[in-house]
């Protein structure tokens, strides 16, 4: 039973409906597994009662004929997902002891659809960071290891990201705002979906940056993505930005057949100082889709360098807007007033205590450029740089671009701390993510090779808007060609 961790969801969906496992079994396969991995600090509250006791309903439904795609697969919950009676802290101290009394959209529809929920996993402070350095919780651990050294395993979803590469629940939830699906999925070498901004509802989900933020499945292989993606969709109308769109059986789309489809390679992503082996990835994902049947066309994104500066003006202004909500009057942390302090005083003080550096620095960034005498030197230029981002992809798409091909991250995953201290550095591990964000296309990392010391590195497709499906399938045809099986060595 100790293996039955290792299953990907398509696989134990499979055996649970042949009746070679429960899912009490799986669980507690799960369970036991986090129980034994304190070292690497993915989940942060764990619900063991809760999980048994899903799993128990989910073998009724199976056996009782009645079993939607996710259920008994036993997952984790990213802290940024508000779960009913569950702590959700989003990674900070100002949220501290908070339960809410609802459960957001998205993990309403997979508990609906029979998930099995483990526990909440960690993250970089209301999702603003790289490298889960930013959490409350302290930082996750990647579960690969080069020697002694630590790594990160990316940001912000680390804690999704190190819990499913380590099998320490078949899948999670994770949120993408800047690439904080995408690059975690790369640093730990597993699949990571953002959909289409709309695809799921936001409803229910802690706001970092409304017109940025997406959630998504972080999975071990492309079929899971598909599987898990379906049950996370969904209309929401307490979400005005929910598309009313059907949502289709991504898994019946995935034939590995591209013949004929063109993929674009944008030439803007060929960045200065770019490592030699990312080239070579890049290279290779290119040789690999060509050879599956696909056109390789090169393509010009010309805004994309305004990418980055762009996105680190819209973030900031739409956080400070959102956090300015949390002020230690209705819930969560609270600082402990002197005599004479009045309610200004309590807001500055339970502020100044419960957010981190990070969430501060960009509070303070946010307030400034949306201040009289700046929004449109700063916002409101940058919004237009947006459009223009997002006008460089329709041109494209209007070629009769089916999907592009870029590199995921600059690198592979760097050593706990040693990016902590330069935030323009931290913020570069964005810089081929960034774009698909602020145009609202969807985008997938996939594990596609290794560097010189065995970490994974991951390779990123780009999409049409509403078209997962076709994006799925151009990655599980990569997928297959890459033939990445490789898992971290256990240490923890």
């Amino acid at each position: 039973m100790g293996d039955l961790n290792k299953l990907g969801l398509a696989e134990a969906r499979d055996a649970l409906r042949a009746g070679d496992v429960t899912s009490v079994e799986l669980t507690d396969a799960c369970l036991s597994a986090i129980d034994g991995a304190g070292a690497l600090n993915a989940f942060v509250h764990h619900t063991p009662e809760i999980a048994r006791t899903q799993a128990a309903a989910a073998d009724a439904r199976i056996k009782a004929g009645d079993a939607p795609a996710m259920c008994g697969l036993p997952i984790g919950i990213k802290d940024l997902f508000c779960t009913k009676g569950v702590p959700s802290q989003a990674g900070s101290r100002i949220l501290e002891g908070f339960l809410p009394q609802y459960e957001s959209t998205v993990s309403q529809n997979l508990f609906d659809s029979g998930a099995v929920m483990l526990g909440k996993l960690n993250m970089d402070e209301f999702a603003m960071g790289s490298s889960n350095e930013t959490s409350v919780y302290g930082n996750a651990v990647n579960p690969w290891k080069v020697d002694s050294r630590q790594l990160t395993p990316g940001g912000s979803s680390g804690g999704s990201a190190s819990a499913v590469a380590a099998d320490l629940c078949l899948a999670a939830t994770g949120t993408d705002t800047g690439g904080s699906i995408r690059q975690p999925a790369a640093f730990v070498g597993i699949t990571g979906i953002k959909p289409t901004y709309g695809r799921c509802s936001r409803w229910g989900v802690v706001a970092f940056a409304s017109s940025l933020d997406q959630a998504g499945p972080m999975t071990k292989s492309v079929r899971d993505a598909a599987i898990m993606l379906e049950a996370m969709c969904s209309h929401d109308p307490k979400d005005s930005t929910s598309a009313d769109l059907p949502v289709p059986n991504f898994e019946a789309m995935l034939t590995g057949d591209i013949k004929g489809k063109k993929i674009g390679i944008p030439k803007e992503y060929r960045m200065d100082g770019m490592p030699d082996e990312i080239e070579a990835l890049w290279a290779n994902g290119t040789a690999m889709l060509r050879d599956a049947g696909a056109e390789i066309v090169d393509i010009s994104l010309p805004h994309t360098k305004y990418a980055l500066p762009a996105y680190y003006v819209i973030a900031p202004a739409e956080a400070s807007s959102n956090l300015a909500r949390y002020d230690g009057v209705r819930y969560g942390h609270r600082a402990r007033l002197d005599q004479g302090d009045g309610i200004t005083e309590m807001y500055e003080k339970t502020r100044a205590e419960g957010f981190g550096a990070e969430v501060q620095r960009r509070v303070m960034i946010g307030t400034y450029v949306l201040s009289a005498g700046f929004y449109d030197a700063y916002y409101n230029r940058a919004r237009r740089v947006r459009t223009l981002i997002k006008k460089d992809f329709e041109d494209v798409f209007a070629q009769g671009i089916d999907a592009i091909l870029t590199p995921a991250t600059p690198s592979a995953a760097f050593g706990l701390g040693e990016a902590s201290d330069d935030p323009v550095e931290m913020y570069l591990n964005d810089v081929f993510t960034v774009t698909v964000n602020m145009a609202g296309l969807p985008g997938i990392a996939v594990p596609a090779g290794q560097d010189a010391q065995g970490l994974p590195l991951g390779l990123q497709l780009i999409g049409r808007p509403w078209e997962e499906g076709d994006l799925l399938n151009t990655a599980y045809a990569l997928e297959a060609r890459a033939g990445f099986v490789a898992k971290p060595e256990k240490w923890w």
